[in-house]
């Protein structure tokens, strides 16, 4: 179908259906292309509504860096809501993109975005309205390339049936070299094409990989079939960051974010046991204040964005935090610009840094302690002191805001009810300390989530709490986390039995989703829309038990799905963690003692960058020493995001 047409057909339908400023386009920024002139096309997809995609700043350098290139084109798509989907079913307007309403089927590479699991369907389902397989293994060389990224695809074979190549690690640079291959490779059969492609470091093919199984079902092994590519696929990452990204698009209609994130830092050195974006996204890489200063002058002048967010999955580490936010409030105190610096320590510093940023709101402070006994903070390697927590609650209120929000985990390994009552009592004594400086304006918001076993974390050996043993403990806390200035949000059971199974899944699972979806499962994020029977009806027609994946104890030998993908973090340094995890023991920051987890040997270009950069590691210890390190109890560490 010509763009003309689909357009068209848009004008007739777009009226009928929720928010059309989804399926529009048009936006100020975006960026359109001659399409007959442009040699490349990459159509950038993120498999959720246009709500949730366009907050996603990953899709957005994406789609800088190829729109950067003179012969190349980068154009987005997302997810229609089920109303546009039962339009465009109805009268076959196939999936599009929206700059130039070119079918999907019309690219040279569809890019799939997966940072979490719950899009799973979602990726088939964009697949199956763009008029191609969901199989993997029944498209040629006639249609578009599907590569995905994102954390999710550390572990990629659930998905491996449907996805022809998975970009393993960041994809600022990657993403360009491989629409350069296909460029090379247009004309060639698909498997010539796969095997360009796999010879890129940070690819990996799973056409290429054969997988056998034990007789009790585990992973035997996960070997390649041609000598080509390697038998671990090392992440890719970007050893200086670049530039940040400014040019955002201002959407159609209002977005989950209607703000422009900036990254000041990526990775963390904390080591916390649950964390998987802190285990893959290692080492640390840092930008300077002058650079992140000159990037809010040209997003206001690009975009007229009133808020910006400082992101980092711990904003309190970054280097020159305090110079940071003193040079933010000095030159921009003055314009009402919004800041806010998520993933702050707890620590009466984090309330001076957000005083220093003048934000005259004061609408809340959040903070993740995660746990609220000792016990469970040595476990999963993250103590904060119950007096510092109170300290942090007392600077917080009495610089004026009303509401702390705190996130805990139930679930984690060894806990017990006991350990969730401290959860109670610690946020009860927190809103006491408020009421006491603003009376009953004082609240406490407690979001609490259960804990998932990730893979390449230390904790991807333990079983996922039972779902008899979780329902208790949210029963306990929506009990006693109640009244006036408490307020409790918890997870739905289903949609963590959900992420637990598919988290750490192999290449078997790949029928189970494609039955999931055929039984119309999609939008598995959206709690309204997660139809967890079908679920279990997809397992029972594939053979396999859910609880095979969730609640089952791994052997510390155990070979897993994942084991063929390389985070550059050993394998043996996880497994030392969690028998130290077993232990209580815990380890200090790594920025302050090295515990040669591997991060560094693989990527040595890091070490070559001025401070403010990048994080060196401290002088590793001889073996001999190591050895003792290693029957050392850690003691008395705060370990706070």
């Amino acid at each position: 179908m010509h763009p003309k047409q689909i357009e068209n057909i848009l004008d007739r339908v777009l009226l009928r259906v929720e928010k059309p400023g989804r399926y529009v386009g048009g936006e100020y920024n975006s960026v359109i292309k001659d399409w007959d002139q442009t040699d490349v096309k990459v159509a950038l997809a993120f498999p959720d509504i246009y709500d949730l995609g366009m907050s996603n700043l990953g899709i957005m350098i994406l789609y800088d860096q190829i729109n950067q290139q003179p012969d190349m084109l980068a154009e987005r798509v997302f997810s229609p809501w089920v109303d546009m989907e039962q339009i465009m079913r109805e009268d076959d307007i196939p999936l599009y993109s929206l700059e130039t309403k070119h079918r999907i089927r019309d690219f040279d590479i569809l890019g799939i975005s997966l940072p979490y699991e719950q899009l799973y369907t979602n990726a088939l389902n964009i697949l199956d309205l763009a008029d191609m397989p969901v199989r993997s293994r029944d498209r040629d060389e006639s249609y578009p390339l599907v590569i995905a990224g994102g954390h999710s695809c550390y572990n990629p074979e659930p998905m491996a049936d449907f996805i022809d190549a998975f970009v393993i690690g960041e994809g600022e640079e990657i993403i360009v070299e491989i629409a350069r291959t296909m460029q090379k490779m247009r004309g060639k059969s698909r498997t010539e094409q796969l095997r360009a492609i796999a010879q890129i470091q940070g690819m990996y093919v799973p056409h290429f990989y054969d997988v056998t199984y034990h007789p009790d079902g585990t992973v035997e092994s996960t070997k390649p079939n041609i000598p080509e590519v390697p038998a671990r696929v090392l992440k890719r990452i970007v050893p200086i960051l670049p530039k940040p990204f400014t040019r955002f698009i201002v959407p159609n209609i209002d977005t989950v974010h209607n703000r422009a994130p900036i990254e000041i830092m990526r990775g963390c050195t904390r080591g916390c046991r649950f964390c998987h974006a802190g285990m893959v996204t290692r080492p640390v890489r840092e930008r300077t204040v002058q650079e992140v200063i000159d990037a809010i002058a040209e997003i206001m002048d690009n975009t007229g964005y009133e808020e910006i967010s400082l992101l980092s999955l711990s904003s309190s580490d970054y280097r020159d935090v305090h110079e940071l936010v003193s040079a933010v409030h000095e030159q921009y105190g003055e314009y009402g610009l919004s800041m806010s610096l998520p993933s702050l320590r707890i620590e009466t510093a984090s309330a001076d840094l957000l005083d220093k940023l003048g934000d005259t709101r004061r609408s809340g402070f959040t903070f993740a302690p995660e746990a609220a006994t000792e016990k469970m903070r040595n476990i999963i390697n993250k103590s904060v002191g119950h007096e510092q927590v109170l300290e942090a609650a007392r600077a917080v209120y009495s610089r004026g805001w009303r509401t702390i929000k705190f996130y805990f985990m139930i679930g984690h390994p060894e806990e017990t009810i006991e350990d969730v009552w401290a959860i109670i009592d610690l946020c009860k004594a927190v809103l006491r300390e408020g009421q006491k400086i603003l009376g009953n304006k004082a609240n406490v918001n407690v979001g609490v989530s259960t804990f998932i076993p990730k893979p390449h974390t230390p904790f991807q050996w333990v079983p996922q709490d039972t779902r008899e043993q979780v329902l208790k403990k949210q029963n306990l806390l929506k009990d006693q986390i109640r009244g006036h200035g408490l307020h409790l949000r918890w997870n739905n059971l289903d949609e963590s039995e959900f992420e637990g199974f598919l988290s750490r899944g192999d290449r078997r699972l790949g029928r189970v989703i494609e039955r999931a979806w055929e039984l119309g499962c999609k939008f598995d994020a959206w709690q309204d829309h997660h139809w967890h029977q079908k679920w279990m009806q997809a397992f029972e027609e594939a053979g396999l038990d859910p609880k095979f994946y969730s609640h089952r104890e791994r052997e510390v030998d155990e070979v897993f799905p994942w084991d063929h993908i390389d985070a550059a973090v050993h394998k043996k340094f996880l497994v030392e963690d969690y028998l130290m995890s077993i232990k209580g023991e815990t380890r200090v920051d790594c920025r302050d003692k090295c515990f040669a987890c591997g991060i560094l040997p693989k990527f040595t270009d890091t070490r070559s960058q001025t401070p403010a950069e990048a994080w060196e590691c401290p002088p590793v210890k001889p073996k001999s020493e190591r050895k003792r390190d290693k029957t050392e109890r850690v003691s008395n560490v705060t370990l706070i995001p």
